[in-house]
């Protein structure tokens, strides 16, 4: 690749929240961006972000559960944005409940989003990756994957993918393909706005006993996940891999 190609990444649940804030930062280093998300039309505010910002960004529809989808997907940022060799593996669900009453639904379908379809995803980029001796794939777990009550399923399916980052690093290092991990702790989010609701607190009011519980004494912005991306990302991170990086603003946060 030479130094006037502009690589391209994908970021997966890209319309907002993490991913959107993704996207424009990956933008701002100066790739073009594909922003994949389960509706296409949402896409359509974080690309216009990029685009206002002079970047190049593509909305792409697609469930990433859904190999045909994925596949299809990913040949369509090939064609329209370039041959991609970054993936941000970010989209993802919750179906919080505690475990007796937790449905075989609620865990296939946090199974489903966060694990098929990151191996789905890793499957269908990493061709292009290896094609061009180099590539970037950053997962995104969380402090869950260390247990959390009501999240049997999620808390899973984030260490799942901790080991699925290391497994990928091992195999695909001689390709000169990097893979890393990004566990975020407390993020102001839609999903974490969804959680206060479903347990049944106003949202000032959780977020602030949330940030008293942090070491740095506030609550975590969709800007520190993208700026730790940003990094595994980068040309200098190149003997970084098989990482899990706790962005939480603390040891145990």
């Amino acid at each position: 690749m030479t130094d006037t190609t502009q690589r391209v990444a994908i970021v997966t649940g890209g319309a907002r929240g993490i991913g959107a804030a993704t996207a424009r930062r990956l933008a701002a280093d100066g790739l073009a961006v594909a922003v994949l998300d389960l509706d296409e039309g949402a896409c359509t505010d974080a690309v216009a972000a990029v685009e206002a910002a002079g970047g190049r960004a593509l909305a792409v529809g697609a469930d990433v559960a859904d190999a045909e989808q994925v596949a299809a997907a990913v040949e369509r940022v090939a064609a329209g944005l370039g041959a991609p060799t970054v993936l941000v593996n970010n989209a993802g669900v919750t179906r919080d409940n505690l475990l007796f009453k937790m449905s075989e639904s609620d865990w296939d379908t946090v199974m489903g989003v966060h694990l098929r379809g990151s191996f789905l995803m890793a499957r269908a980029v990493q061709k292009h990756m290896v094609d061009a001796g180099w590539g970037r794939i950053v997962n995104l777990s969380s402090t869950s994957a260390l247990g959390n009550r009501g999240q049997a399923n999620y808390s899973t399916a984030k260490a799942g993918l901790q080991g699925f980052t290391k497994t990928l690093a091992i195999e695909l290092g001689k390709f000169g393909v990097t893979a890393n991990c990004i566990a975020p702790g407390f993020i102001v989010s839609d999903m974490t706005r969804a959680t206060a609701e479903r347990i049944g607190q106003d949202w000032d009011t959780y977020v602030a006993a949330r940030a008293a519980q942090i070491p740095v004494a506030r609550a975590g912005e969709v800007a520190d996940i993208a700026h730790a991306v940003s990094f595994f990302v980068s040309e200098g991170a190149g003997f970084v891999s098989g990482q899990v990086l706790y962005v939480a603003g603390g040891p145990r946060a």
